[in-house]
């Protein structure tokens, strides 16, 4: 299916990929308090409007 260059190609990508968005993650930190403060009710009302639809399809 893959050759072994293959795999071992998508390991360290995967390793070095998940390094840099930590790294840019943990270096826009403060940005991210100062400008998405609040932004975690935009996750409850997006997830409360899916569980909801699901409800409707269930009961219905």
């Amino acid at each position: 299916m893959f050759s072994k260059g293959q795999i071992i190609f998508g390991i360290i990508f995967f390793i070095v990929f998940a390094i840099i968005i930590g790294y840019t993650y943990r270096r826009d930190l403060a940005l991210h308090k100062r400008f998405y403060n609040g932004s975690i009710w935009v996750l409850v009302a997006f997830i409360g409007f899916i569980l909801s639809i699901v409800a409707i399809k269930f009961l219905l």
